[in-house]
């Protein structure tokens, strides 16, 4: 594996926000450019047919409820996506939720550095850490916040400006907490588990990540990626996409798909651990973000994961001789997760038995 570059040059990545780039440059520096390009233009690609999945109903006593299970067990297996609608939240704070993360991404630049992340350190405003001198670059720049556990919160890096930024985050992260405690039960049904079989790897203190995301507009959207392929170390990914411009892309039968908006739902991936629980039945889809030549696009995803110190693995009652264990156990998965990420390898390849 390729030596982690020099503070110095690490620091540097943080010195030109990508948001400064697109307003000051005709062209991204050469590190942005992606030497394979991306498999042509974005407007080429079809919509990926994703189920939408009503909430209401999985919590539910309905009859509905296990027709709209089985819809959840194909969307998982298939192409590891769904969007979630009547989840509980209510419309007024979503608006609420994007509306501060463009109020904190309109900030004065130096506002905005003051909460900066440390170098080699993910929390906090920038962009990509830089990992190797032949690391191509992402087009974005975010703010990573870890939420949960309360111990590991660096308030140094919680925006003050937005005043409301800090209560609507936890409160975001409470009430989908809700929504995930609400999927992780139902996955386990539809597979004829008892409702607390993956909930029993999530562990004492789970970890609960933030990243709000600012997609800049790029004059060659060809040749630069707003996000790099990859799959979530998390065991689930709640979505809030921008309300009107696209860019969200996922890879099904080797085949890039673009993910459509649907107003007011949350897009809900599989993680990596959760495929890794499941034994494989549930999909960990390979996504990316494509860049927009005129638009900027903002999004929000919490990222939640077990516990590091709970030991993730298949369910015993999926395994047998028709279906063999396809992953070995794991503790910290997530340790070297992003490293991984900014290398373009997939951790979850190493797990495999």
């Amino acid at each position: 594996m390729a030596a982690v570059v020099s503070s110095s040059a690490a620091a540097s990545s943080l010195a030109k926000a990508v948001q400064e780039l697109a307003i000051n440059t005709s062209a991204p520096p050469e590190k942005y450019i992606r030497k394979e390009g991306i498999g042509g233009s974005p407007s080429e690609f079809p919509y990926l047919d994703i189920p939408v999945l009503d909430l209401s109903l999985l919590n539910s006593s309905s009859p509905e409820a296990e027709e709209e299970l089985k819809r959840l067990r194909l969307a998982f297996s298939s192409c590891g996506y769904c969007q979630a609608i009547n989840h509980g939240i209510d419309t007024s704070f979503l608006d609420e939720v994007h509306d501060v993360t463009r109020e904190f991404f309109t900030l004065p630049m130096e506002e905005k550095k003051k909460y900066s992340r440390d170098v080699d350190d993910i929390d906090g405003y920038g962009n990509d850490t830089v990992y190797s001198e032949k690391q191509t670059l992402d087009w974005n720049d975010r703010l990573y916040l870890n939420v949960k556990p309360e111990n590991k919160r660096k308030m140094k890096v919680w925006p003050e400006n937005p005043t409301t930024f800090r209560k609507i985050l936890l409160d975001l992260t409470a009430k989908l907490e809700n929504v995930n405690e609400i999927l992780f039960k139902a996955m386990a049904k539809s597979l004829g588990l008892e409702e607390n079989s993956f909930l029993k790897q999530y562990g004492e203190d789970p970890i609960v990540l933030s990243r709000f995301n600012l997609y800049p507009p790029c004059p060659t959207p060809d040749l630069v990626l707003a996000a790099k392929a990859h799959g979530d170390a998390s065991a689930m990914t709640y979505l809030l996409q921008d309300k009107q411009v696209e860019g969200l892309q996922a890879l099904k039968d080797d085949q890039w798909y673009k993910v459509p908006i649907i107003p007011n739902a949350i897009v809900v991936n599989v993680g990596d651990q959760v495929e890794i629980m499941s034994n494989g039945i549930f999909k960990s889809p390979i996504h990316r973000v494509v860049t927009n030549p005129e638009r900027e696009r903002m999004t929000i995803a919490v990222f939640f994961t077990p516990d590091p110190t709970s030991e993730v693995k298949p369910v015993d009652e999926l395994i047998d001789e028709e279906n063999p264990k396809l992953y070995k156990s794991v503790i910290d998965y997530t340790g070297n997760y992003f490293k991984f990420f900014q290398l373009g390898k997939r951790p979850l390849d190493a797990l495999k038995v």
